[in-house]
């Protein structure tokens, strides 16, 4: 009987664990003092909140490090999988227990890290050598070789944006206004994930650390509900679309459907053999939800940003059902931001038009490897959507 690995979550012997043997393949071997230039990156935890680690994660080398830390580099050059655990598994986790409201003698400089927006150089004083292990969540791609922080220090100034130097001072902008901002100065979504997390953003008095997992679908959510207030009022798109893409192992097709705005996500993991092995799902109405998608996640935050943000471009309002056929390939978690990046690229690409679902479904079914009706079956938007009276119907 194999036991679920603390590793991957998967259901083998830890000895078997391809994900950890890569871990172990590209932890970097170092003492308890070392340099290095941070992506930059920062992750705060959420385990005893709100008492929870924290810390900056850098490799043992210099350099432009940023595609050790951003989901929009992995997928612009698209990085193998291997190639984004040799990327993780090369940085330390140097990290300290910080009260999200009570600022640390650490915590200052990790601010600085977390508002650059180039790689910043630093030296770590560790009390305690790294040792392997790694904290696994669907939000983000894997942190690994932890270790107490003892000091940190700064070997140069690190190059922050004037529009995030702006926002970080100004203590009178709600944290919602300032990633608005943010988003429409072009800032990366990653980097103002990070800003979020390390507390600097929002009025003075409501600052506090914000744990990495939350940030991620908190800066989603709220650029997504900015789009989608004026989203609501564009006209309703007059036919059927279809997008796809696929990376490392996750193939999204992207259902288009001329209707009011509403959106769904289904998940379904295959096995080897080409059979569901898992499924999620959640979805909302034109009147949003009320409650955290549990089911999917974060996943379904990142998904919805992207197709708001291809309605915005259009300037129509739709429904959306998103089906994602997750394969044994996609062996270990990479975080949220390859898929909020392959649904964009989805979203970027010239759509295919049908005059109807049921050719639409029929060219799915060609690219899936699963049939099709193991998502339809499962689709409230689809159900609603049939029961519906069009309006198409009343004009000759």
């Amino acid at each position: 009987m194999f036991l679920r690995c603390k590793f991957c979550k998967e259901q083998h012997l830890e000895r078997d664990c391809p994900f950890l043997k890569k871990l172990k393949e590209f932890s970097p071997r170092i003492e308890t003092h070392f340099s290095g230039s941070s992506p930059p990156e920062i992750f705060v935890g959420r385990y005893n909140y709100p008492n929870v680690f924290t810390g900056v994660l850098s490799p043992s080398y210099y350099g432009n490090t940023e595609e050790l830390s951003m989901p929009e580099i992995w997928y612009e050059k698209k990085l193998a999988i291997n190639d984004i655990l040799a990327h993780r598994a090369s940085m330390i986790y140097a990290r300290f227990v910080s009260n999200i409201k009570k600022a640390t003698r650490y915590t200052t400089t990790m601010q600085e890290i977390a508002m650059a927006s180039r790689s910043v150089s630093s030296e770590f004083q560790l009390a305690k050598r790294p040792h392997l292990a790694s904290f696994t969540d669907t939000h983000t791609a894997i942190i690994g070789n932890p270790a107490p922080l003892e000091s940190i220090r700064l070997e140069e100034n690190p190059y922050i944006d004037k529009k995030v130097d702006y926002l970080v001072s100004d203590t009178d902008a709600k944290a919602t206004n300032a990633i608005q901002e943010l988003y429409k100065s072009k800032i990366p979504v990653s980097n103002i994930i990070k800003i979020l997390s390390s507390g600097l953003l929002g009025l003075k008095k409501s600052r506090k650390l914000v744990p990495t997992r939350w940030s991620v679908t908190a800066t989603d959510d709220i650029i997504t509900k900015h789009i989608m207030q004026k989203i609501k009022s564009y006209q309703e798109l007059g036919d059927f679309r279809l997008f796809h893409s696929e990376y490392l192992g996750n193939h999204y097709e992207l259902i288009i459907l001329p209707d009011v705005f509403s959106f769904e996500v289904i998940e379904i993991r295959i096995n080897e053999f080409n059979q569901p092995k898992g499924m999620w799902t959640d979805y909302e109405s034109v009147f949003g939800r009320k409650k955290y998608a549990y089911d999917v996640t974060g996943a379904y935050y990142s998904n919805r940003l992207a197709f708001c943000e291809y309605l915005e471009k259009i300037k129509r309002q739709a429904s959306c059902i998103v089906l994602r056929e997750i394969n044994p390939e996609y062996y270990a978690p990479l975080g949220v931001g390859i898929l909020r990046e392959a649904s964009r690229d989805a979203f970027s690409k010239k759509p295919e038009v049908f005059p109807d679902l049921k050719s639409l479904f029929k060219q799915i079914n060609t690219r899936l490897k699963i049939n099709i009706n193991n998502f339809l079956e499962r689709s409230k938007l689809l159900a609603n959507f049939r029961k519906q009276k069009r309006l198409s119907e009343f004009i000759n």
